[in-house]
């Protein structure tokens, strides 16, 4: 029994590396001016319908109070967060790494605090559309499981909330 829980122990942190080490590979190259961002998919690799968009609630996006001061979250209070490797309006996160860091689908309304002309959205590959705030992709994280979760804040230096300006913020 004693070694059944120091293999888990051990499993643990491995596939969570495993998981995250998807975030941080080099993105592909960037495509040409005009053409359509990089394949997503928010499940296995092998499927090839678009991921449905999130519902009128979800797409309202507001700022929070948090820990960090105000933020960027949609309808339900979920915590929204950028990716460094992005440009505007194209995604750098595919295959594992959409696993961990499912792209908020669809086009976005300004709620409490949002500065309504940084709202946008973009095509990609699959046909499904992503919001941006600032030109900036918008992404969940999959371990942020209530309201006022902040815990893909830095994660691998890379992934950050925005403030009200549509700014990461780096604390």
């Amino acid at each position: 029994m004693l070694a059944r829980s120091r293999l888990a122990l051990l499993a643990a942190p491995a596939a969570c590396a495993v998981l995250l080490s998807g975030c941080t590979q080099s993105a592909a190259p960037a495509a040409p001016a005009g053409a359509a961002s990089a394949p997503a998919s928010t499940s296995a690799p092998a499927s090839t319908s678009a991921p449905a968009a999130a519902d009128a609630t979800t797409l309202a996006l507001a700022m929070a109070n948090s820990s960090l001061g105000q933020i960027l979250v949609d309808g339900k209070g979920m915590t929204l967060y950028m990716f460094t490797k992005d440009s505007a309006n194209t995604s750098a996160c595919t295959a594992q790494c959409l696993v961990a860091w499912p792209p908020l689908l669809g086009t976005p309304t300004a709620g409490s605090g949002v500065d309504d002309s940084k709202l946008g959205s973009f095509q990609r590959t699959d046909g499904s559309t992503q919001a941006t705030y600032n030109g900036w992709p918008l992404y969940y994280w999959k371990a942020d499981t209530k309201p006022g979760d902040v815990l893909g804040q830095d994660v691998n230096q890379v992934w950050f909330v925005l403030n009200r300006d549509g700014d990461p913020v780096k604390k």
